[in-house]
């Protein structure tokens, strides 16, 4: 479980193709230990091998369709999270690091501090768990969602965001990794097992 409170970034520096499908993915972060696990880009995976601060991770051929992991390349920025510990403060929004559909960033404006990035959606079904000043996952980044539209949304990132994150480094027609709030989920599970009126 996470945030979205993005610790750092890091670079890739490999990304190994697996010829049957998957990859192995090498990043330059900060020494952790075999097993644990680190959101990248808001996808949770476990690190398989460290050396110092060069950690190696496998993604499966399911991971590089559903996320944006696929399209990595060396000297790429992603963004990093550890995961919750008992004593951590809740600064964004519950995180499982579990994407739900990825989205295409299609404008990047500045206004005043801040800038407006506006996201389209590759699944459109998912914008029932999008809705305005709700929570949502953007490439692990926790964020409060403004406007939406029939499959779009927009998000207001402030300049302390700007800088800690890759956002600054995303160009429009680019793809983002998204997770909506669990929350939504949750309910719309309840509601569909709801039982009949009168038992």
């Amino acid at each position: 479980m996470f945030t979205g409170i993005v610790e750092a970034t890091g670079t890739v520096e490999s990304v190994q193709l697996h010829p049957n499908g998957g990859a192995r993915i090498a990043i330059r972060a900060f020494p952790m230990s075999i097993s644990e696990s680190l959101a990248i880009n808001g996808v949770c995976l476990t690190v398989q091998r460290a050396e110092g601060d060069l950690l190696f991770f496998d993604a499966v051929p399911e991971t590089l369709r559903r996320t944006n992991l696929g399209e990595l390349q060396a000297g790429d920025t992603v963004n990093l999270e550890r995961p919750l510990t008992p004593q951590s403060r809740l600064g964004g929004h519950f995180v499982q690091g579990h994407i739900d559909t990825t989205a295409r960033l299609t404008e990047i404006r500045a206004e005043g501090n801040a800038h407006i990035l506006k996201f389209q959606l590759d699944e459109p079904s998912y914008m029932r768990y999008i809705v305005p000043k709700g929570s949502i996952a953007v490439d692990g980044i926790s964020l409060t969602v403004v406007e939406v539209g029939t499959d779009w949304f927009t998000v207001w990132i402030i300049p302390h965001t700007w800088e800690a994150t890759n956002l600054q480094r995303r160009r429009v027609g680019e793809r983002v990794n998204i997770e909506t709030d669990i929350l939504a989920r949750y309910v719309e599970q309840l509601l569909s097992r709801a039982a009949p009126s009168g038992v």
